[in-house]
């Protein structure tokens, strides 16, 4: 490897608008324990399993039907 590296050419990434955002989200116990059993069956991490689930609900326009009562 070199001593000193020149980035005076370098640009900013293209792609970081794209990249994920960390948040925070309070999520019950249960439904963590259930993307956890999925996830490890399918061997991917249950953070970007949940990710996935979310993006094809946003792309499919899936809306909750909820009823109180």
């Amino acid at each position: 490897m070199r001593k000193e590296y020149d980035f005076s050419a370098a640009r900013k990434n293209p792609y970081a608008t794209q990249l994920k955002k960390q948040i925070t989200i309070r999520l019950d116990e249960d439904s963590i324990d259930y993307f956890k059993s999925i996830s490890q069956a399918v061997g991917i991490p249950y953070q970007s399993l949940i990710n996935l689930y979310l993006r094809d609900c946003a792309a499919s326009h899936r809306t909750l039907d909820l009823q109180w009562k």
